[in-house]
């Protein structure tokens, strides 16, 4: 880890590495495979989702790996707002109940659920009969919706969210939409934020490919606003420390969080819903930012963000540690080494899905093993006419 702890060992815990390693199916609390699935939109006319009747009596994969039974014991986001820029976050969840403040119209509803799953996974508080908490469970939520009543989204109406969400006083905007033309007007919403001091966190990918049109592939590229400066981007990995396969690779991203197999809150109801994808990542980055900004007062957005990159664990994409994040003690040098450097840039995948490296390794084995048995083939002879004593 980048980060010095106070009071603490610099260890993973080990019910943490034992999730890390033993693969989705063995981590203990996987998603409930018969949980309905949260989704980003819904079809023009399709209802909207009705509560889940399934509740998540187990704690998820999630919460050993975050830690966050340890650092709940230091701070449990008390103090701090998180806007949900999204589908609109239902007030009536009862693990969010007396803590969502709608801003706008419609806001305090949520006709997809994808809002209030996000909000769920930043601030969801424990209930009785559910194994699930969000990582921040006393925050503060501030719903924006930034999208139709069936979750179409624009980066018009992203910029107005995270404006509105700037005006309504919040230190932490999620934002799960990831689009792949940058836009004037989302610029210069992220540049108010930054501006007031406020952290935005956003997917540094989409969840699912586009339309692919049997070209097999997407192309990696940046997306917006992870792609601004300032911004914390974010992508998904699994109970394994994998992504999906098929997922989207960007060209670059800050910090890996959770976001295979997810669980949370629904749009109402004690029930639980689960899903997959960089955008539900974003929760968990939100709600550890809300961490670290409640543990440490006047923190400020930019140190915020040095914090949860000086405390995340070695990755190809650095992996979310709130308890480090929120414990750590950085160096000035190292702060300011984190402060002046960008994202992660990304290995761009084969267009033949690997098989190019593959063959690249058998056939680097293979001359190594031809020079090891050649080395062998010549040492041993003389090492037998010596008697096998040491020249």
């Amino acid at each position: 880890m980048r980060a010095m702890r106070r009071g603490a060992a610099p260890l993973m815990s080990a019910m943490a590495l034992v999730a890390a390693a033993a693969g989705p199916g063995a981590a203990a609390g996987s998603a409930d495979e018969t949980l309905p699935v949260v989704v980003q939109t819904l079809a023009d006319r399709a209802p909207c989702r009705p509560a889940s009747a399934k509740r998540a009596e187990k704690p998820p994969w999630t919460q050993d790996m975050l830690g966050l039974d340890r650092v709940w014991r230091m701070t449990r986001g008390q103090g701090v707002t998180v806007a949900v820029v999204g589908t609109g976050v239902g007030t009536g969840v009862p693990a969010l109940r007396g803590r969502v403040t709608p801003v706008g119209a419609g806001s305090g509803q949520d006709c997809v659920g994808h809002g209030s799953f996000v909000a769920g996974l930043i601030a969801a508080a424990p209930r009785e009969g559910s194994g699930f908490t969000g990582v921040a469970p006393e925050a503060r939520i501030l719903a924006v919706r930034a999208t139709t009543q069936r979750g179409a989204a624009t980066p018009a109406t992203v910029a107005r969210g995270i404006e509105a969400a700037v005006r309504g006083g919040a230190e932490v905007i999620a934002v799960p939409y990831a689009f792949p033309a940058r836009n004037a007007r989302l610029t210069a919403a992220v540049k108010l934020a930054r501006s007031s001091d406020v952290l935005v966190v956003a997917p540094a990918a989409p969840d699912k490919p586009p339309n692919l049109g049997g070209s097999g592939t997407v192309k990696p590229q940046d997306y917006w606003p992870a792609a601004e400066p300032g911004v914390l981007s974010v992508l998904d990995f699994g109970a394994d420390g994998s992504r999906p396969q098929n997922a989207v690779v960007p060209l670059r991203a800050d910090l890996g969080a959770p976001g295979d197999r997810v669980v949370s809150v629904g749009p109402g109801g004690e029930g639980a819903f689960t899903g997959s994808g960089s955008s539900l990542a974003v929760g968990f980055a939100a709600g550890a930012a809300a961490l670290v900004r409640s543990y440490e007062p006047g923190i400020g957005a930019d140190r915020t963000r040095t914090r949860l990159l000086g405390g995340s664990y070695t990755a190809t994409v650095p992996r979310l540690d709130p308890y480090a994040a929120v414990s750590g003690v950085l160096p000035a040098d190292s702060a300011a080494a984190l402060e002046r450097s960008g994202p992660v840039t990304l290995p761009v995948p084969a267009s033949d899905g690997g098989a190019r490296s593959r063959s690249m390794l058998i056939a680097t084995g293979g001359v190594s093993l031809v020079l090891v048995l050649g080395a062998l083939g010549w040492l041993l002879p003389k090492a037998r006419a010596r008697g096998w004593r040491a020249g």
